[in-house]
């Protein structure tokens, strides 16, 4: 059985940095494509980041130069680094392994 599990969310300052982790199990973890999608409240989910088994990473516009994706395949993890926090990345952040497993998101809060 496939599971995603994402951790590191939080409360943080406008400004400030966070780093989100999310474990996958169940799979051959270096086989797979990994997405990081947010949904804030009454919006859309959307695409944050987006990295290849090949390690190609991909941004959204509005976290480019900001946001950091990684993965480490010894771990079965992969990360999405946070810096320059702004209230408009308040969201819930999710992890997606390939094209058919989601996590069940973990909370961003920008907010001083």
């Amino acid at each position: 059985q496939v599971q995603v599990v994402e951790s590191g969310g939080g409360l943080v300052q406008p400004g400030g940095s966070l780093r989100l982790s999310c474990v996958a199990s169940g799979t051959r973890f270096s086989s797979f494509a990994m997405g990081w999608y947010r949904q804030a409240p009454g919006k859309e989910r959307e695409l944050v980041a987006h990295i290849t088994s090949g390690e190609g990473a991909i941004y959204g516009d509005s976290v480019k130069g900001r946001f950091t994706i990684s993965r480490d395949n010894a771990k079965n993890t992969a990360y999405l680094q946070m810096n320059s926090l702004k209230p408009e990345d308040t969201a819930v952040y999710y992890c997606r392994l390939g094209i058919n497993y989601w996590g069940k998101g973990t909370l961003v809060t920008v907010s001083s």
